[in-house]
């Protein structure tokens, strides 16, 4: 079994720490926190003997632990990543993972130097439904288009109406809906159709400088997806995708529990069997676990990178759209800077 080591302790941190126990394939060994009480109250739910650190340095000398998930708020994401690798250990970054295509590509070419692995935790992409769905599309050209939407109105806005920055809705921690939720329907969407020819986003900011909800559109050589996403309001409507013979309704596009072709000339109905796990984090984690243990093995190689690839193209169209609604981060801020002072060099 891997030991697992966590940074951040709110609810998908537990999530994550219940998925990776129920996949058999990990077992908690240490959490880290700057208040002990706190890293003790996230592990007393958990079996095993498990050691909390509130120093970055003494919990990531500890050789016990061989593979990190991050879950911090996203500013944090890429400084704990890098000190991570550089400490050896396998590191599984909560979506999204980081800020800017500067910070990406610095993790990937660590990770890759230190011999260990890097992993965005989109859960959408790692389920079973997700290949199923791949699986059944036609080619390109029997495309038409497609329209998914994730929209989910977000507690914390309150405190933004009321005067308060949340870190989830703050530019100076990476915030905004399209980081937040906008990141599965483009996990879909790049993960089946790839890297769009152009993107386009049109934004509704709030009071605090970041995004809120908004459109966006990505082109492709012949056909458009469409994306509504936002964390200040609801959604109730199913995503579908447009084929020439039919349309395929989605139940939803972070998540698969339904999954239907409707045939427009026979007007018959097929159901694609999915099915839905309780923990939604399950498949990820075993899929995570399965690359880590077989290091070697030549075609978890090839699939280790399509998903680093995904990854960084999904980073990519994310900072185009930021930079077109023009939400600006402190993280652009500080590669700008570097930038700068490499360039003076």
């Amino acid at each position: 079994m891997l030991n697992l080591g966590v940074i951040g302790t709110n609810w998908i941190s537990h999530q994550f720490v219940a998925a990776a126990i129920a996949s058999k394939e990990y077992r908690l060994t240490g959490v880290y926190s700057r208040k002990e009480a706190t890293a003790q109250k996230f592990g007393e739910k958990y079996e095993g003997d498990i050691r909390y650190y509130t120093d970055m340095t003494q919990f990531l000398a500890d050789p016990a632990i061989q593979v990190l998930y991050i879950a911090s708020p996203n500013s944090l994401h890429y400084a704990q990543a890098k000190v991570a690798i550089l400490a050896g250990k396998h590191v599984i970054v909560e979506k999204p993972a980081f800020s800017t295509p500067t910070e990406m590509a610095d993790i990937i070419e660590c990770a890759n130097q230190k011999g260990v692995f890097y992993f965005e935790a989109a859960r959408n992409l790692h389920e079973k439904a997700f290949q199923k769905i791949a699986d059944f599309l036609p080619l390109p050209d029997q495309i038409l288009g497609a329209n998914f939407t994730y929209m989910k109105y977000s507690s914390r806005y309150d405190a933004v109406l009321a005067g308060g920055e949340p870190n989830i809705f703050s530019p100076h921690f990476s915030g905004g809906s399209v980081q937040d939720l906008g990141v599965y329907p483009l996990y879909a969407a790049l993960g089946w159709f790839g890297m769009p020819q152009s993107v386009h986003y049109f934004a509704r900011k709030i009071a605090t400088g970041v995004d809120g909800m908004g459109t966006i559109i990505l082109r492709y050589d012949s056909f458009d997806v469409t994306i509504q996403q936002g964390k200040i309001a609801d959604s109730f409507l199913p995503s579908e995708i447009y084929l020439t013979d039919g349309t395929l309704l989605l139940s939803g596009i972070n998540a698969f529990d339904s999954v239907v072709f409707y045939q427009r000339k026979t007007g018959e109905k097929q159901v694609i069997p999915v099915t839905a796990l309780s923990n939604p984090m399950i498949e990820e984690a075993s899929a995570f676990a399965n690359i880590m243990k077989n290091p070697t093995n030549p075609q978890l190689g090839l699939q280790y990178e399509e998903w680093v690839e995904l990854s960084r193209n999904i980073n990519q169209v994310i900072y185009k759209l930021r930079q077109q609604a023009g939400v600006v981060f402190d993280a652009d801020l500080k590669t700008s800077e570097n930038e700068v002072d490499h360039d003076s060099n």
